[in-house]
């Protein structure tokens, strides 16, 4: 008890001599005290050299309180010790803010059963157009129709089913592999029109074939895993 109100008288003569008050010299008049950047008039006696001024107008000037309890009194001013420990035991008391939600880096399950039936259908589409080169069968374009407009089917539910970031980077690598088989399959169509000789193993040598399987397998590995991962395969 002692302590705390010990504590009060000390604090007020502090408050004085300390940075964030200016007092005049003059003794035992009403003078400009300014705390915290506010000013006010209170009465400012000088003992000793020492400044001391009435609590309450100390109170008052600086937004604080007084208190009495019997023969103490207890001084309150804002940022003093008992509002710091107050305010630490809110903090500390208070739940921490729960973290936000982790998005999903991976593939939606809508799109990603979407993108396997297109990759099967793309794929469905090259085992033809292969089987037909391969045989020396007339590569023709009614007989591949259907395939290439079912992958267009595909390719159009695929777009419908996206939801992440993921699904939307993949969903133009599906489209690219689309546009590439798409081309091949017109290629031999034309050199076939134009009775331009075909060779059972011309598929080895056609660097845009090696891109089209480059890609289904890389579209496979990231269905199988269900992260989205372009090593360049597609592009």
């Amino acid at each position: 008890m002692r302590t705390r109100q010990s504590f009060a008288w000390m604090l007020a003569g502090v408050l004085l001599a300390a940075s964030g008050i200016v007092v005049a010299q003059d003794a035992n008049q009403n003078r400009t005290l300014i705390v915290n950047g506010q000013s006010a008039n209170v009465p400012v006696i000088q003992v000793n050299g020492r400044s001391y001024v009435d609590l309450e107008a100390l109170a008052s000037a600086a937004n604080g309180s007084l208190s009495y309890s019997g023969n103490m009194i207890a001084l309150t001013l804002p940022g003093s010790p008992a509002n710091a420990n107050t305010t630490s035991t809110n903090t500390t008391s208070a739940p921490a803010p729960a973290p936000a939600p982790a998005t999903n880096p991976g593939f939606s399950p809508a799109f990603l059963k979407a993108g396997i039936e297109q990759m099967a259908t793309v794929r469905e589409w090259h085992t033809a157009l292969a089987a037909a080169i391969q045989n020396g069968t007339p590569v023709a374009a009614n007989w591949l129709a259907p395939y290439r407009n079912q992958a267009a089917i595909n390719l159009r539910l695929a777009s419908v089913a996206i939801q992440t970031n993921s699904d939307r980077r993949a969903f133009q690598l599906l489209t690219n592999e689309f546009q590439n088989m798409a081309k091949l399959a017109d290629n031999y169509i034309a050199a076939r029109t134009n009775m331009t000789y075909i060779s059972p193993d011309a598929l080895q040598n056609d660097d845009l074939n090696q891109r089209i399987v480059a890609c289904g397998h890389s579209l496979g590995a990231m269905a199988a895993s269900g992260q989205f991962l372009d090593d360049g395969s597609c592009n």
